[in-house]
């Protein structure tokens, strides 16, 4: 019996083990076969090892306990991230240089998510969870304005940059 098992075993792995053999027939085409010709002088073609990739579970990239994890998330987390209230075409007129911009967002705002404001692709001010974002004593002139959502140091993603034109009025000593 013990036999009889072992021979069934050593049966279903031949085929995985297979010699392919390869000769040139009567017409000079190139033949491939897996049983060599009698009377052919075939040889034994060497393969190399097959690639494979493991297929991954896509179970478990949804199940609850991965969204719970600590890696970034991917850029399209908010399917909203702009800034709004910001004039289309006019300049902004803030003498001192100071104005509020409001950020929409969708979904909420996730609560180890914070908003940090880009001046001129540079950080402005500090993170925070509000969506409304205070600019103080910003130069005349045009800007980039433009908002990011980070989990600690971790960009997650960033809104569309617009360009925005303050405009400060100085009427500092009139000469008569």
């Amino acid at each position: 019996m013990r036999f009889l098992f072992a021979a069934l075993i050593l049966a279903t792995t031949l085929p995985a083990s297979a010699q392919i053999y390869q000769y040139i027939d009567d017409k000079g085409n190139r033949v491939f076969t897996d049983q060599p010709p009698l009377g052919v002088d075939a040889s034994s073609v060497e393969l190399p090892n097959i690639n494979s990739v493991p297929m991954q579970n896509s179970s478990q990239s949804s199940s609850p306990e991965a969204s719970t994890t600590n890696e970034p998330q991917t850029a399209d987390y908010y399917s909203q991230l702009l800034i709004s209230n910001l004039p289309d075409d006019a300049a902004l007129r803030a003498n001192n240089g100071s104005f509020t911009v409001q950020v929409q967002i969708n979904p909420k705002l996730a609560s180890t998510h914070r908003l940090q404001l880009l001046v001129d692709g540079q950080p402005y001010g500090s993170a925070s969870s509000s969506t409304r974002l205070s600019v103080q004593n910003l130069d005349r002139g045009e800007h980039s304005i433009a908002v990011q959502v980070i989990d600690g140091d971790t960009v997650i993603q960033t809104s569309p940059a617009d360009t925005l034109t303050v405009q400060r009025v100085h009427l500092g000593n009139r000469t008569p």
